[in-house]
């Protein structure tokens, strides 16, 4: 991992935090993610399931953690598998953890290496009178391919018939929403890998220059600080494929005089960032674009002060729609006959704004987070409106991470990244 240590008393809290909730005399299995083939012997880098993460810092494949508290036997309360390593392992295919490191990184006290798993386990749920299966329920979901978690529940299902069967996800869902100050030290820190990446670019954009010319730049500063990627797949979007939402090919030439909206960010530690600025290609916007520019900021700053303990993130956005209506209004773009006949499912807004305006990050982009129980201190929420003109060849998203208060406005993470016009433009043409 090219991240530093990260305090293991988060993974022990966490885990404390779960099986605190947990039902009696019950336990809950945590399996890591496979590493998915490609082609031949190619596979793809392999990225940790963020759940048994979040329980122990374990960042490699071929691991198991088992929770339970009320075990009669200690050494069974919190118990990790891991694939053993060897000599030959390490040459091949580098460091593994041992029992000694694992006990370091995560906190839990038994190790078995993982050949022990069906001996140790058949023990385990001897004793047990119900089991918490990892099931992925995230409302964004959409999971075809088989996982270990899958292949697991089958296998347990078939061999263990008689016990009750119970979710972790719900309890997952509510305790990974609401932020340790740990993790918001790491979500910062993505955020920091984040601005330096921006910074850099702005000295670089110039008429003519090619979008994945642009990618590459923000990918070299990502991993020279300690990032190994970039935290979901990103989008440098010019001109009017700005007004694609998930443009992704990133292989156009850059005209004078167009915007270029970047949907990109940094992860570190398995944590992301996730930022949205909209940049013009000859370092000055237009008065047209500006205004737009202006219009969208402003929506962000007063849907910003919004995200406050209590709130319901449906009615949230119904708020935001209010302000973005008002907006557009302003801009020419909608008139009041536009708005006295909207349709209230699909309000007249929604022409130019087409997406919501938040959603809860962490350890995904697109974290954990129950929408319809209210805002809680220390989630993590986006804050990304945008405009979309494609009449006009170009589109505008404006996004920031900001952290719910207990009171007072939300602490906005990437309050040090440029984002008023008169900031990037000096900087653009320094």
């Amino acid at each position: 991992m090219k991240y530093h240590p990260i305090n293991s008393d988060l993974f022990v809290k966490n885990r404390k935090n779960l099986m605190a909730k947990m039902k009696p005399n019950s336990l809950a299995v945590f399996n890591s993610n496979d590493i998915y083939p490609i082609s031949a012997d190619s596979t793809m880098p392999f990225e940790q399931h963020r759940d048994i993460f979040y329980l122990s810092g374990v960042d490699q494949e071929e691991s198991v953690l088992v929770l339970f508290p009320d075990s009669p036997k200690d050494k069974f309360k919190e118990v990790l598998f891991l694939r053993e390593t060897n000599e030959h392992i390490a040459i091949w295919e580098g460091e593994k953890l041992t029992k000694e490191k694992a006990l370091e990184t995560t906190g839990v006290q038994s190790v078995f290496w993982l050949q022990d798993f069906e001996k140790v386990f058949f023990e385990m749920m001897s004793y047990a009178d119900a089991i918490y299966y990892n099931t992925n329920e995230h409302y964004r979901a959409s999971v075809e391919t088989e996982t270990r978690e899958d292949r697991f529940i089958k296998w347990s299902k078939q061999k263990y018939p008689a016990h009750t069967v119970l979710k972790s996800n719900p309890i997952l869902q509510r305790l990974r929403s609401v932020k340790d100050q740990i993790e918001i030290g790491l979500i910062q820190q993505a955020c920091d890998i984040t601005e330096k990446g921006f910074r850099r670019l702005l000295g670089f954009v110039k008429p003519d220059v090619w979008e994945y010319e642009i990618e590459a730049e923000l990918l070299h500063e990502f991993i020279r600080n300690r990032s190994k990627k970039f935290a979901y797949t990103p989008i440098i979007a010019s001109g009017n494929n700005a007004n694609v939402l998930h443009y992704i090919e990133n292989n156009q030439q850059c005209k004078a005089g167009e915007l270029i909206l970047m949907d990109v960010a940094a992860e570190y530690a398995n944590y992301s960032s996730d930022m949205s600025r909209t940049i013009p290609v000859s370092g000055r916007y237009t008065d047209r674009q500006k205004a737009v520019y202006n219009a969208v900021l402003r929506v962000k700053n007063e849907a910003t002060k919004m995200l406050v303990p209590g709130v319901l993130w449906e009615q949230y956005h119904v708020e935001v729609g209010k302000l973005m209506t008002s907006e557009l209004l302003g801009l020419g773009l909608l008139d009041k006959a536009d708005v006295k006949n909207e349709n209230k499912d699909w309000p007249a807004y929604k022409k130019y704004f087409m997406h919501g305006t938040s959603h809860h990050m962490g350890l995904d982009t697109h974290d954990y987070g129950l929408l319809h129980e209210p805002m809680q201190a220390n989630m993590v929420f986006t804050v990304e409106p945008g405009i979309y003109i494609p009449d006009e060849g170009f589109g505008i998203r404006l996004e920031d991470n900001v952290v719910v208060q207990e009171s007072g406005a939300p602490f906005n993470l990437m309050r040090n990244i440029p984002i008023e016009t008169d900031e990037i433009e000096e900087l653009m043409n320094s």
